[in-house]
């Protein structure tokens, strides 16, 4: 009778730890009013810059133990937007990322490792084109602070360089090494707590 008290007693130990650990995580949703994925790839020998406007997704963050944190992202690809109508049209084509058969580009972290105070090493899985190739992006946590509408907001700056041939991105040959392969990002995040 007593050696069933203790695995009682034990068992509610271990559940209720196991729910303190689940109660430690905050869904936080993205919000895409006030956020964007920018980048910038060179042409000839300056870099044009862009940015795809509407992205959305959810971020998990344990704040005890951000290295446990999970991002989950949609990029919707015909909200890209480089200032230049014609040339958005152009990215949209077949020509480039071919939006009537791949509307959307999607990030899933697999591991977060943490490199300072504030910023980690987010690898992932990067679905573009198509195509899915993991790589990794440097984070910075800006903050976490109330929110416009109450509950808690949180604020990322992410930066990464990917490859556009990786991702069968090309462009046509006709504008060969006018057109760089190397794409850089600059990704602003803003995502509320559920």
């Amino acid at each position: 009778m007593k050696i069933q008290s203790k695995l009682l007693v034990v068992s509610a130990l271990v559940l209720g730890l196991a729910a303190g650990a689940r109660a430690a995580t905050e869904a936080f949703d993205i919000d895409p009013v006030h956020s964007s994925v920018g980048f910038k790839i060179r042409h000839l020998v300056s870099h044009v810059p862009g940015s795809f406007t509407n992205v959305t997704g959810t971020i998990k963050v344990d704040r005890a133990n951000l290295e446990a944190s999970t991002v989950e992202a949609t990029i919707a690809i015909d909200s890209v937007n480089t200032a230049n109508d014609k040339r958005d049209g152009h990215l949209k084509s077949p020509d480039f990322f071919d939006v009537a058969k791949y509307a959307t580009a999607t990030f899933k972290s697999t591991a977060w490792k943490k490199t300072g105070e504030n910023t980690y090493d987010v690898t992932g899985d990067l679905t573009l084109h198509g195509v899915t190739k993991s790589v990794t992006l440097q984070t910075t946590l800006l903050g976490f602070g109330p929110g416009m509408r109450g509950g808690t907001t949180s604020g990322w700056e992410i930066t990464g360089t990917i490859n556009k041939s990786d991702f069968g991105v090309n462009g046509p040959a006709m504008l060969g090494k006018a057109l760089g392969d190397e794409v850089k990002l600059e990704i602003q995040v803003e995502a509320n707590a559920k």
